[in-house]
This record gives C-alpha cells, sequence and structure tokens, in this order.
C-alpha cells in the first residue's frame, strides 16, 4: 500500500518537473529529497528521460529526409544568391552615388531646421527675458530720478510676474537678490524726505499759518460785506475751500509728483489773490512715504513714527517765546505757527486714509488749546496797554475764526476772551484814571467863555447843554461849567467805545454787548471818576471858587447821564427800557461827589474862619469894653461876604447850608474862645467887648448874605451864644435857676455847666488881682453872691445828672 502511494507521488512530481517552469522547479525537488524514497524517484526520473529520448530519435527520423531535401535546395539557391548580391551591391552604390547629394542637402536642410529651432527659442526666451531687462531697466530710471514710489511698483511688478517668467537665469538671481536692498533704499529714501518734510513744514509753519489767517480774514470781510447786518449769536464760520483743495491735492500731489518737499514759491503770485494755506506745501513726500511703507507692509510703523513727530512738533510749536507779550507780533507768530501746525493736520486728515484719524487730531487740538488759553492768560496779564490787549483780542478772534473755519472747536477761546475783557476793563480804568486826572489837574475851574456861535456849537457838539436863557444872551457870554465837563463826557463816550471795540467779533448778543458796557461804564463812573473827583476835592491848596465850580460842574455830569444811557442803546440797538437792562449809576456818582465838594467848602470855611479866630487878641481881664468889634472878626465878616457872594451859582440848598454851616462853626468856635482852658479869668468888660463881636456877628446873619432863609433862621446859629451872653452881661441867675427845666425858659438854650465853666473864671481865685477890685465895698457881697450860685448851678447839674 505504501508502495503504491510513493508511485503516485513520485509521478505526480515528475509531471510537475516537465510541465514547471525551472524557476519554480525547486520546492518541488525539495519535496522530494525531503521524503525517503528519494533513490526510487531517481529511477524514476531516469526511466522518463529515456522514454522521451526514444521520442526525439523517433522525431529526427521521421524528418531526416525533408531536411537533406532542404538542404540541396539551398544549394542550388546559392548561386543565385550571388548575383543578387553583385546586382544589389552595384544598384547601392548607384543610389550612393545617386544621393550624395540629396544627403548633403538633407543634412544643410538639418542644420538650417537646427538654426530654426535654436532662434525661435532663443527669440521665445528673449521674449520672457526682455520685460525683466526693460522692467529692471526702468526701475534703475526710476530711482536715479528719485521716484520711488513708482519704483515700488516696478519691483513689485518685477518679482511677482516678470522674473518669474523668465526662468532661473544668473541675472535673475542679481535681481532677485537686488530687490530686498533696492526696497531697503527705497524706504530709507522716502522717509529720508518725510523727516525733510516734516522740518520744513515746522520751519515754515508761521508762513503756512500766516496764509490761512489771511484767507480767512478775506474770507470773514467777505461775510461782513454780504450780511453786514445779520450776526448769529453762536458766531461766523468760516467756510475753507477744503473739498475743492482735497480733490487737487489727490490729483495734484499725487505720490507721483516729482516735486521736492516743503514750501512751494509763491513769490510770483498775483498781490491780490492770497494762495490756499494747502497750496503752500508738497504734501508728496507725505503720500510717497505712505505709500510706500503701506506696499512695505510696514503702515503702522510709518503711522506711528509720524504721530509721534508731529506730536514733538506740537508741543515746541505751543511753548511760547519769553518775551512774546511785549509786542503784537509776538502773539502773531505765536497764532501763525499753531494755525499752520492744524492746517497741515487737517489737509493730512483728509487727504489720506488713516494716516491720522479725527481723534488724533482732536487730541492734539485739546492739547493745543489748553496750552494756548494757559499762554495767553499768563502773558496778557502782564499787558499794560489798552491797544494792544485790543490788537490781541481782534487776533484772537481770527485765530479762533480760522481753525473754526477747519473744523475745531473754540468755544473755550472765546470763554477766555470773556476773562480778558475784565482785565481789558481794569487797564482802561487805569489809562482814563490817568485821563481824567490829568484834565482835573489842567481845568481852571473857571466858566466857559463862549465869543461866538461857532464856538458854542463847538462846546454843545461835545456834550449835551441847553438852557434857553442862555441861548438868549448875548455873545460873548460864559458858560456855567468849566472845561472839564465836556472833556469828561468826551472821555466816558471814549471808554464806552473802547467797550465796544472789545465786545466785537465775540459772538455776543446785542443784550450782553449792552450790559458788558453798562456794567464797565458803571465801574468807570463808580470807582474811577468817583476817586479822582475825590482826589480833586480833597487836594491841597484847593479853594472855595474851585469847589463851588466842581459842585456846578458834578450838576450838569449828573443831568447828562440819560445823555449816556441813549448814547449806549443807540450803538447797541438796545432800547434802554429793556427789562433787566443795568442802568448807570452816574447820578449816584455825581451826587457824591458833590455832596463831597459841599462837605469840603463847609470844611474849608470851617478851616478860614478857624484862622481868622486864631488872629484873635482879647484882654480878658479888661475893665472895660469896647464900642466896635475885634478887627478879626470885621476881616471874618468881610471874608465871609465875599465868599458867599460867589456862591451865587450854587444851588439854593448849597449855600444857605454853607452860610448856616459857617455860622454855626463860628458860634461855636467863639464859644469855645471864651470856654477855653488857658483863659483863668475872664472880667465884666471882656464879656462886654465880646457880647459887641457877637452882635455883629448876629447883625451878619440878619443882613442875610445868601438868600432863601426865612426870617431870623441863620440868627439860630448864635441862640446858644447869645443866651449865655445876656444871662452874665444881665445877671439874670435868678430868671435862669428859677425857669430852667422849662419849655418857655428865656436862657433855654444855656447849658448848666457851660455857664459854671465860665462863672468860674470870673470868681476872685487870687484875692489880689480880682476882676472886682473897684467895686470895693461890694466885693464880698459879689463874691459871696458867685458862690451861691456856683453851688445852685453843681447842684442843678448834680440833679440832672441824677
Amino acid at each position: 500500500m505504501a508502495s503504491a502511494e510513493t508511485a503516485a507521488e513520485h509521478e505526480r512530481i515528475l509531471r510537475e518537473i516537465e510541465s514547471t517552469d525551472t524557476n519554480c522547479i525547486g520546492p518541488t525537488l525539495r519535496s522530494v529529497y525531503d521524503g525517503q524514497e528519494h533513490g526510487l524517484f531517481m529511477d524514476k526520473l531516469e526511466g522518463r528521460i529515456r522514454n522521451h529520448d526514444r521520442e526525439i530519435e523517433k522525431m529526427c527520423n521521421h524528418h531526416f529526409q525533408g531536411f537533406v531535401d532542404s538542404i540541396t535546395e539551398l544549394l542550388k539557391v546559392r548561386g543565385e544568391a550571388q548575383k543578387l548580391k553583385c546586382q544589389v551591391t552595384e544598384t547601392n552604390q548607384k543610389l550612393q552615388n545617386d544621393g550624395k547629394e540629396l544627403l548633403t542637402s538633407m543634412d544643410e536642410l538639418r542644420q538650417c531646421r537646427l538654426q530654426q529651432r535654436n532662434i525661435a527659442t532663443t527669440i521665445d526666451k528673449l521674449t520672457h527675458c526682455l520685460p525683466v531687462l526693460e522692467m529692471y531697466s526702468k526701475l534703475q530710471e526710476q530711482m536715479r530720478a528719485k521716484r520711488y514710489y513708482p519704483a515700488l511698483r516696478t519691483l513689485e511688478q518685477l518679482e511677482e510676474s516678470c522674473l518669474p517668467q523668465a526662468g532661473s537665469y544668473r541675472f535673475c538671481g542679481i535681481m532677485s537678490e537686488n530687490i530686498p536692498r533696492l526696497r531697503t533704499h527705497i524706504r530709507d529714501v522716502s522717509m529720508s524726505d518725510l523727516k525733510d518734510f516734516l522740518e520744513s513744514i515746522r520751519k515754515h509753519s508761521d508762513k503756512i499759518g500766516e496764509t490761512a489767517m489771511k484767507q480767512a480774514q478775506v474770507q470773514i470781510a467777505r461775510d461782513n460785506a454780504v450780511t453786514s447786518q445779520q450776526r448769529s449769536a453762536s458766531g461766523r464760520r468760516i467756510r475753507k475751500e477744503a473739498c475743492s483743495g482735497t480733490e487737487v491735492d489727490r490729483t495734484g500731489s499725487n505720490p507721483f509728483s516729482e516735486k521736492d518737499s516743503g514750501i512751494l514759491d509763491v513769490e510770483d503770485e498775483e498781490k491780490d489773490e492770497i494762495p490756499g494755506a494747502q497750496d503752500l506745501v508738497d504734501f508728496s513726500p507725505v503720500y510717497r512715504c505712505l505709500h510706500i511703507y503701506t506696499v512695505l507692509g510696514a503702515r503702522d510703523t510709518f503711522e506711528n513714527y509720524y504721530r509721534k513727530q508731529r506730536r514733538k512738533q506740537a508741543r515746541l510749536v505751543l511753548q511760547p517765546h519769553s518775551n512774546m507779550h511785549e509786542t503784537l507780533e509776538g502773539y502773531r507768530r505765536y497764532f501763525n505757527q499753531i494755525v499752520g501746525f492744524f492746517v497741515v493736520e487737517d489737509h493730512i486728515l483728509h487727504t489720506t486714509q488713516g494716516l491720522v484719524n479725527r481723534a488724533y487730531v482732536e487730541e492734539l487740538w485739546e492739547l493745543a488749546l489748553s496750552k494756548t488759553i494757559a499762554a495767553l492768560r499768563t502773558h496778557s496779564s502782564y499787558c499794560t496797554d489798552p491797544d494792544l490787549i485790543l490788537d490781541l483780542k481782534n487776533l484772537i478772534v481770527l485765530f479762533a475764526d480760522t481753525l473754526q473755519g477747519y473744523g475745531f472747536p473754540v468755544n473755550q477761546l472765546f470763554d477766555m476772551l470773556l476773562e480778558m475783557r475784565d482785565q481789558y476793563g481794569e487797564i482802561l480804568l487805569k489809562k482814563w484814571n490817568q485821563s481824567f486826572r490829568q484834565i482835573l489837574d489842567q481845568d481852571n475851574y473857571s466858566p466857559i467863555p463862549v465869543a461866538s456861535p461857532e464856538e458854542y456849537q463847538r462846546i454843545a457838539g461835545q456834550f449835551p447843554f441847553q438852557d434857553p436863557e442862555l441861548d438868549k444872551m448875548p455873545f460873548p457870554k460864559k458858560l456855567p461849567f468849566s472845561e472839564f465837563v465836556p472833556k469828561v463826557y468826551s472821555q466816558l463816550k471814549e471808554f464806552i467805545y473802547a467797550c465796544l471795540k472789545y465786545s466785537e467779533d465775540l459772538h455776543l448778543s446785542s443784550t450782553e454787548i449792552d450790559d458788558m458796557i453798562r456794567k464797565s461804564t458803571n465801574l468807570l463812573l463808580t470807582r474811577t471818576l468817583s476817586h479822582c473827583l475825590q482826589y480833586a476835592i480833597k487836594k491841597k491848596n484847593v479853594g472855595l471858587a474851585e469847589l463851588v465850580q466842581i459842585i456846578i460842574n458834578t450838576t450838569h455830569l449828573e443831568q447828562s447821564c440819560h445823555y449816556l444811557e441813549e448814547f449806549i442803546s443807540n450803538i447797541t440797538n438796545v432800547p434802554p427800557d429793556t427789562i433787566n437792562a443795568t442802568k448807570l449809576y452816574g447820578t449816584s456818582t455825581f451826587k457824591d461827589a458833590r455832596h463831597a465838594a459841599e462837605e469840603e467848602i463847609y470844611t474849608n470855611l470851617n478851616q478860614k474862619i478857624d484862622q481868622f479866630l486864631q488872629l484873635a487878641d482879647y484882654d480878658w481881664t479888661a475893665a472895660q469894653g469896647g464900642a466896635q468889634a475885634s478887627d478879626y472878626l470885621s476881616d471874618l465878616i468881610a471874608f465871609l461876604c465875599s465868599t458867599f457872594a460867589v456862591f451865587t451859582h450854587l444851588p439854593g440848598k448849597v449855600a444857605q447850608t454853607a452860610c448856616m454851616s459857617a455860622c454855626k462853626h463860628l458860634s461855636t468856635s467863639l464859644l469855645q474862645l471864651l470856654l477855653e482852658g488857658d483863659v483863668r479869668q475872664v472880667s465884666m468888660g471882656a464879656l462886654q467887648q465880646f457880647n459887641v463881636d457877637v452882635k455883629e456877628c448876629e447883625r451878619f446873619a440878619r443882613a442875610g448874605p445868601v438868600p432863601g432863609f426865612q426870617g431870623d433862621t441863620l440868627l439860630l446859629a448864635f441862640i446858644d451864644l447869645r443866651q449865655l451872653l445876656d444871662l452874665f452881661t444881665q445877671w439874670d441867675w435868678s430868671t435862669y435857676l428859677a425857669d430852667y427845666g422849662r419849655p418857655t425858659c428865656k436862657y433855654l438854650r444855656v447849658n448848666p455847666q457851660t455857664a459854671l465853666t465860665l462863672l468860674e473864671k470870673m470868681k476872685d481865685t487870687s484875692r489880689k488881682n480880682n476882676m472886682f477890685a473897684q467895686f470895693r465895698k461890694n466885693e464880698r457881697d459879689k463874691q459871696k453872691l458867685i458862690d451861691t450860685v456856683v453851688k445852685q448851678l453843681r447842684n442843678l447839674i448834680a440833679t440832672n445828672q441824677a
């Protein structure tokens, strides 16, 4: 059973060897050697080889005759083949000879075709390379011409489109290597141009600002000419030509502009035409640098650098000069620089997209506004010239209107101008104080003589004076007031005009202007003019005639106050009866000055009376009084008569008050003279002389030196002295002591203390030089009587005090 299976397996292996490719026979043979019967397999293999050899031999024997016949036929054909070979050789030789020329032509054709192909290839390559070379040549030309932004665009085209199409040539590699260096060079050069531009506009910002302010001034003048009577409360706005200017600059000052940075030359412009502020500046360096940095992807770096540099320049521009306050030109240069700075920034804001934004410009403006206002407050405080303050105010208004025309808020500037108005008012008050004092010092305090109607009209034109009675009088005649009345009135009007000049263009309503002028005028009247009048009244060596003239002058000035009210209303177009309208205090000012002058008259009169009384030389121990008044008193009465004759032009009450005051003071002074402590003894003769002097005073009072007194009213000034003298000269002590305290008392005005003081002066204290020595018989009785009366008076005084 085992041998049968082995035989079958060997048969299968033999079939595989016969039918399988020799490359795959290895596994088959391995299976033979893996078994134990490889010897039997070798026997079987040899047997199979012998079988195949026998089959091959049979096949060869079968085809042998055919092979022999084929060889025989082949031998027969060899001769013919030799002939054919000779013919082919001859034919080939002829063909070679005949085709030599053709081959030559074909070779030439091949060479020509090769050249054509090379030429076409060259043309094709040059077609791709020439644009690169042309572009690079253009780039070099642009670099030489400093047209950096177009050069940057050329670089971009060269790098992105031309070089990739040209291929990998050596010159392309060199160009590719140069491109970053060229970009860096363009960036550095454009930044250098920007620095030059920034330096240029820093130096010429005052010229830019000056042009912008002139342009604004022309526009304001045009607006005033067209709408002279229409002023809004919020003020005028200057219409700037930003829209048209922006478009022009976007086209005319494009990044490809070849102009140098800085300020353009405008000297050839017509003098009548003021160029726009934007026309003075070539902004192309900014545009070029902005576009270059944008293309290079460094726009943020450029924006930060530009803003940082401009902030530094802003701080320099906003730093005022130390002596700026000395001249208007110093302020003008300061404002021109600020305006020039913001004109440039406004133009950059509107002609570039995002280089500066509104928030950045507003931030700079807030900084500028705060520093400008602080500088103006500081420097204007040093100014003492009202004309300079007024010019400065006009300059600030022009400065504010110019910047307002560019869209910057300027309300704080106008608020500061309202603050400066108070300083301006103080300076005006100081100036007018000097003017008033000069007028008062130079005045002759005499009525103005008028010789002709022309002269009268001239004065009437300066001061509103109406007097029908004076108008009827023939020339020459005199006006009641002196020169300082029309001069002061004219100065008041000049002050009002000065206040009005400051209030112009401050965007104030008519009511606000009217209120401001009235308040300032009130300060001038109540403080400055009042002090000057007080100075004129109180100064040394002022006479009664001058004081009388001052009273007359202030009376006429007081009457002119309603004309000042009308004058202010006319120039402000605000009716004087407007609700809440401020009233002028001129009436009270002139009343106070007049009252002060009146008091000064009373004081001067009293001083004159005191000077005469110092000349009094009474013999208080005289035995007998004289029949005539003392010389000093006669001189005093003569002086009073001549003085009161001058008072005819004064208002009645003033003259009457002055006369009454003088008489009272004379009476009081005489009584004090009598009761003076240095006078230790008074004789009856001295009292009689004193009584004669008092009677002279009473005669003067009874004569009516000033009209207007009713009856013996003026005599009441001497009533105290009269009753005292009557009591002593009549020695009517019983009546005095009995009736004292009653309303109907004969000696009602005699004070017990005064009587006691005088009575004690009549006592004989020395017992040697007794005043009653001539009455030796009655000496003791008199002394006892005096002692008795003294005791009664002391008891009376003690009773009243209790």
